[in-house]
């Protein structure tokens, strides 16, 4: 096993050199006890937990491709989109070679388990795998840091395919319609804007998603004044429904996919006691947002 890896490794390095000779190193450091002149002293703070991340720059999402190089010395790209992309890319979890997830992949129907005609996402793909199943053993959920970098990864590739759709259905969304983006054209001239690719407000995280979502919050102020409690609900690692999913020898930092999903419940619970069982009264409106803290576990602002 040690062999294959530095093999691997090996034939990743001499693939860099021929695809990027003149690539340049970068290190990135971060100083714990360093921040900008002003800021908030938790703020740019290295994280408290063990925990990975994936930094897209710009539009260089499609570099992020498996390069191969076959017995001829040509070299084969290998889209993040093929079905073999996640077997090369982590090579100690599919040992076999399992095939992944490729854009051709039919959804069956719950009931006969034929194949229909719509295609199943990568968002509906990659929660299969990584769903726990009874009497069935998902080996995936024991790789530890590793488990999390391929959850890290995977939803890039979601990301990407949502992105890729978006770029492509344009004028079913109406892109030109948008009334900001007709006042920016008309101040500018259009051949130097470039490619026009506009992210609907059904886009999380989007501008126009976060806009409409601080239009919402305006509009409930104006209407109902200002709120009565402002409740924060903070993930507990410790929580027995987290402590019963873990596998022997797990800390919750490894299994990411339970703490969203026993905190998705909770969080819930709460609202249903807020809202349904009025044990502060009747509520007339209410706001939230979900974050996820630096040490690894979300809480939300109610």
């Amino acid at each position: 096993m040690l062999h294959a890896v530095n093999s691997y490794v090996l034939s990743f390095k001499t693939t860099l050199d021929k695809v990027a000779p003149d690539c340049q190193s970068f290190k990135v450091v971060i100083h714990a006890d360093r921040k900008p002149a002003g800021a908030h002293s938790g703020r740019y703070n290295a994280p408290a937990a063990s925990e990975v991340a994936l930094v897209i720059v710009g539009q260089q999402y499609e570099k992020r491709d498996v390069i191969i190089e076959s017995h001829d010395s040509n070299l084969k790209r290998i889209s993040e989109l093929h079905r073999s992309y996640d077997a090369l890319q982590y090579p100690l979890m599919f040992t076999y070679g399992e095939d992944g997830y490729s854009i051709d992949i039919p959804l069956q129907d719950p009931r006969s388990k034929a194949p229909m005609k719509k295609k199943m996402s990568a968002a509906q793909f990659y929660s299969w795998r990584i769903m726990s199943r009874d009497g069935e053993e998902n080996y995936l959920l024991r790789f530890g840091a590793l488990f999390s970098q391929y959850l890290v990864d995977m939803y890039a590739k979601i990301e990407t395919e949502k992105l890729n759709f978006l770029r492509h259905a344009q004028k079913q969304l109406r892109a030109e319609e948008y009334i900001h983006l007709r006042d920016e054209v008309g101040r500018h001239d259009a051949d130097q804007l470039g490619q026009k690719v506009v992210l609907p407000p059904s886009f999380t995280g989007g501008p126009r998603y976060m806009h409409e979502r601080a239009q919402d919050a305006m509009t409930y102020v104006r209407r109902y004044g200002s709120s009565d409690l402002f409740i924060t609900f903070t993930c507990n690692p410790r929580w027995l429904e987290i402590q019963e999913s873990l596998l022997a020898g797990q800390q919750h930092f490894h299994r990411h996919d339970i703490i969203a999903r026993v905190f998705h419940v909770k969080a819930k619970e709460l609202m249903d006691l807020l809202i349904k069982g009025q044990i502060f009264g009747q509520v007339r409106c209410f706001m939230c947002s979900v974050e996820w803290q630096k040490r690894g576990l979300p809480h939300v602002h109610i």
